[in-house]
């Protein structure tokens, strides 16, 4: 796994560019860089091959689309065995409307979030997951009222201190 200090700065501007604006040209990638084009898209493609630009997405702007509700959901374990991390984890894996799903440390075990059609569709999902899902299976639910600030990728330059 390629470390952060394989990046050079060059390489930054060009994930921090590419974040924004996942569609721009070579071309116009290779100016805001400082590049001529063919390094530029060598770097790009490099950067592709060691799997740090894992692909390029679309951001939708849902309520254009269709009416929806996003839950985030907090998930407790009664059992902390492996197996029972394993049993949530098969659970979930295969509901198309969780999002995301993350194991933390505190005082639950997972963080998911949902994007539902509507609060039935989560309510259905929720009672099937207290169902199917590991015995001592415990959600806590919070529906979003408004969004104040959406992800459009990671501060790397802050992380990486450059």
């Amino acid at each position: 796994m390629p470390q952060h200090n394989e990046l050079d700065r060059i390489d930054l501007k060009i994930l921090a560019t590419l974040r924004d604006d996942g569609r721009i040209t070579n071309q116009a990638l290779s100016e805001k860089v400082g590049l001529s084009p063919s390094p530029c898209l060598q770097r790009v493609r490099r950067l592709e091959k060691l799997g740090i630009i894992k692909g390029y997405t679309c951001l939708v702007d849902l309520v254009r689309v269709a009416p929806s509700i996003t839950v985030f959901v907090s998930v407790s374990l009664s059992s902390h065995e492996k197996g029972a991390f394993s049993a949530f984890e098969a659970v979930v894996a295969g509901i198309p409307e969780l999002v995301e799903c993350h194991k933390v440390s505190g005082q639950f075990d997972y963080l998911l979030r949902f994007v539902c059609s509507d609060i039935g569709t989560y309510t259905a999902i929720s009672d099937r997951l207290l169902a199917t899902g590991p015995e001592g299976l415990n959600l806590s639910s919070h529906v979003v009222l408004q969004t104040t600030k959406e992800s459009k990728g990671v501060a790397l330059e802050r992380l990486i201190g450059q």
